[in-house]
């Protein structure tokens, strides 16, 4: 990547104002620190604001998160959804929902506007109601991500927005070099969704990648 490149993307992230989100400036800090500590990884500030946009754009009132980490996500998503809009947001972990929590209390989250559920998320999302939501969101190195990206196309209303972001996993996708697995994973459900005909998808640098699409009406 030029130099130019390296500087723009780094314009892109640092134009985002986290402090400016929620009435408790730190909140987000707080909550990506606890992120690393537990070792979930959070979404970097320029994929976070588009998820926000995203979220917006379809005045989302119901949307599905896997992939719950530390709630840096989450809380980027609720600040761009409906003011009454509900985020079901699963994890496996629940030391990593735990943490969650703190930050939603910290950032004035109303209780109702979050579930949180702890479980495996392919069990999970197969009890949820087909076409109910308005977004869906998992990072693109989840487990079982192609299985994940079917649930998503069931779960999402038409209309309604798909969100991956790490679509770009630390920039080893477009590295030829890197053969792992799951950077195969990953490159694998990008295919999956760029060629899927009921989807139209766009993918942007914004943090480690970001992966869009919408489910055609």
């Amino acid at each position: 990547m030029s130099s130019g490149k390296v500087a723009g993307w780094a314009h892109g992230e640092e134009f985002v104002d986290e402090a400016g989100l929620f009435s408790d400036d730190g909140v987000l800090a707080r909550a990506r620190e606890r992120g690393n500590e537990l070792g979930a990884t959070p979404v970097l500030p320029g994929a976070g604001a588009l998820m926000r946009v995203l979220a917006a754009s379809v005045q989302a009132r119901s949307a599905v998160e896997i992939g719950t980490g530390s709630g840096v996500g989450s809380l980027y998503l609720l600040s761009g959804m409906h003011r009454d809009g509900v985020l079901t947001t699963i994890d496996p972990e629940v030391e990593n929902q735990r943490a969650a929590r703190e930050a939603f209390v910290e950032a004035g989250i109303r209780s109702p506007r979050v579930r949180t559920i702890a479980g495996r998320p392919r069990d999970v999302v197969g009890r949820l109601t087909d076409h109910a939501y308005d977004l869906v969101s998992f990072p693109a190195h989840a487990p079982h991500a192609l299985d994940l990206l079917e649930h998503a196309r069931r779960l999402l209303r038409p209309g309604g927005v798909l969100v991956i972001p790490h679509a770009l996993f630390h920039d080893r996708v477009p590295d030829p070099t890197a053969r792992d697995a799951t950077t195969q994973s990953v490159r694998a459900l990008l295919r999956a969704v760029t060629e899927a005909e009921d989807l139209v998808s766009v993918l942007t640098g914004s943090g480690d990648g970001v992966l869009a699409a919408v489910l055609r009406p």
